[in-house]
């Protein structure tokens, strides 16, 4: 329980100095919003990697050299822990935004810090409003930003991936962006194995070769879900043995 202590009274410590940090924020989107969310991301990457830290998570990163340089990018990635948001978001080397369920919109703090860093919120029973993230998301993937999205729509309660959902892909199509396949390992351990308890754990984090749509097939160009996910499960399987 001592894991969970320290992460929760050091989440109890960030949340009261966000307070002044929101005034920070404020001031500085009144002459530029760009500039607001880079500073936005720049803490809450580094707090990530701090909630590792105190977590006891040994992490393993692979494939960075496959993640595009010169462009943003949509990464998906298989979901099964709290944690996959934490450890994506301390190891990408860019700023990214996250694509999440409009529940989180209503958690206090939390919702803040996301929407400093541009982040998406879909209701997934709203498909009118479903269509109008994606169209949001695409215009961002355009003006240069990254987004992370989880195409299964929520956690794994078992481990195995659900089908990924097509419609996740609309904003890699409507922008013309790489699709980045992202595979994460053993994250349950940290936390949801034995909720509410943290324990240390080795975990990895892999980033599969870019897929570019207009360099696909016609007939594969409206799969790519069923492409990403076969990806990222080769990668499971490998990093699993």
């Amino acid at each position: 329980m001592f894991r969970t202590f320290l992460v929760l009274f050091s989440l109890l410590i960030f949340f009261i100095l966000s307070i002044p940090a929101y005034l920070i924020e404020i001031i500085v989107g009144l002459f530029s919003k760009k500039t607001r969310t880079n500073i936005a991301c720049f803490i809450v990457r580094y707090l990530f990697k701090f909630f590792l830290f105190l977590s006891g998570t040994r992490y393993t990163v692979k494939g960075l050299e496959n993640i595009p340089d010169d462009r943003a990018v949509l990464y998906v990635g298989n979901h099964n822990s709290f944690f996959d948001i934490v450890l994506s978001g301390a190891v990408i080397p860019t700023s990214i935004r996250y694509v999440s369920k409009k529940e989180i919109k209503k958690v206090p703090f939390i919702n803040v810090w996301m929407y400093y860093m541009n982040c998406l919120f879909i209701d997934r029973k709203d498909v009118r409003q479903g269509l109008q993230t994606i169209n949001k998301g695409a215009e961002l993937v355009k003006e240069g930003w990254s987004i992370f999205i989880f195409p299964e729509g929520t956690r794994s309660k078992t481990g195995e991936m659900a089908a990924f959902k097509e419609g996740s892909f609309k904003i890699a199509q409507k922008s013309g962006c790489p699709v980045v396949p992202v595979a994460m390992t053993n994250t349950s351990s940290i936390l949801e194995k034995q909720f509410p308890k943290i324990r240390s754990a080795d975990v990895t984090i892999e980033f599969g070769k870019p897929i570019y749509i207009d360099e696909l097939p016609k007939e594969h160009k409206k799969k790519l879900g069923a492409i990403s996910q076969e990806a990222i499960q080769n990668m499971i399987d490998e990093n699993s043995k």
